[in-house]
């Protein structure tokens, strides 16, 4: 991860006293959500987090010299059971979410320490309030998910529509080619 922190960022870790924070943006279809680790608003760049303090949790995000697809879990707690209409009904599966890290004295210098698509999300509810905790998978795991791509014209034609390069393919299933030699009649 060190290889991605700026030079004031890694300064600032050096400081007697840090203020560090965690940053999320997740994309979902009704409209961005941003969420900081603290208390009221933060800016960073034209986006402006809501500050959940305590009530957001970020399990620990892995990197490793393999390559793997390793998730993380965002854990929403305290939610009012007002607003749990609206995590059942939001298509959220596949929706991408980044983790930034960074320092309160320096939000503008912050690095993206994961970045990966929603995954599942679990619903615990209370009398009054309810905890949501989303899981999120790493975009490696992308690598892990099969193609499926076909060598036909249609196929071609799907991801770009003037291309005629696969147009001949079909014909030459069951071609007899004679190669070097006279067609024999």
């Amino acid at each position: 991860m060190s290889r991605d922190i700026t030079t004031s960022l890694l300064n600032s870790l050096d400081d007697p006293v840090v203020y560090p924070f965690l940053a999320i943006d997740i994309d979902f279809s009704s409209g961005p959500l941003y969420m900081w680790s603290g208390y009221g608003d933060l800016v960073i760049g034209s986006k402006t987090y809501l500050g959940a303090g305590q009530l957001l949790n970020v399990s620990s995000v892995e990197e490793t010299t393999e390559i793997e697809a390793k998730g993380a879990t965002i854990t929403m707690s305290g939610i009012p059971s007002s607003f749990l209409s609206l995590a059942l009904t939001e298509p959220y599966q596949g929706r991408e979410c980044r983790i930034y890290f960074g320092m309160t004295s320096a939000p503008a210098d912050y690095v993206e320490v994961f970045a990966g698509e929603l995954d599942q999300m679990n619903i615990s509810e209370e009398a009054t309030s309810a905890t949501v905790a989303v899981t999120v998978e790493n975009i490696l795991i992308k690598l892990e998910r099969p193609v499926v791509r076909r060598f036909t014209s249609e196929d071609q034609k799907s991801r770009f529509p003037s291309d005629r390069g696969l147009e001949f393919v079909a014909g030459l299933q069951d071609k007899e080619v004679f190669w070097g030699k006279p067609k024999p009649k």
